[in-house]
């Protein structure tokens, strides 16, 4: 029974910065890699950063250095920092599972202006 709730997106200026929540239900994080992905219209799903049971994180090249993946075991949240966005981090944001291919939330949308 995982559900994943995404939120805190909205629509920022480039240079600007968000942090993206994910409320999961059924999922213990120290048994869990954990990632955010993204998807814009036309265009395959993206992992952009994960974070394994014992903590350590990974990141896409485009995204090195201006994101940050962490976690809160106790609340079972995940969370994205988003800084120094450009428009090409525009995109529908999602979480789950990393490698889990079903049950996706309805992601949080995230639209960066010039």
């Amino acid at each position: 029974q995982v559900q994943l709730v995404e939120s805190g997106g909205g629509l920022v200026q480039a240079g600007g910065s968000l942090r993206l929540s994910c409320a999961a239900s059924g999922i213990i994080f120290v048994f869990n890699t954990m990632g955010w992905y993204r998807q814009v219209p036309g265009k395959q799903r993206e992992l952009v950063a994960t974070i394994t049971g014992g903590g350590t994180t990974n990141y896409a090249d485009s995204v090195k250095g201006r994101f940050k993946i962490s976690r809160d075991s106790a609340q079972k949240t995940l969370y994205l920092q988003m800084n120094s966005l450009k428009t090409e981090d525009t995109a529908v944001y999602y979480c789950n599972i990393f490698s889990r291919n079903s049950d996706w939330g309805q992601g949080t949308q995230v639209t960066v202006s010039s």
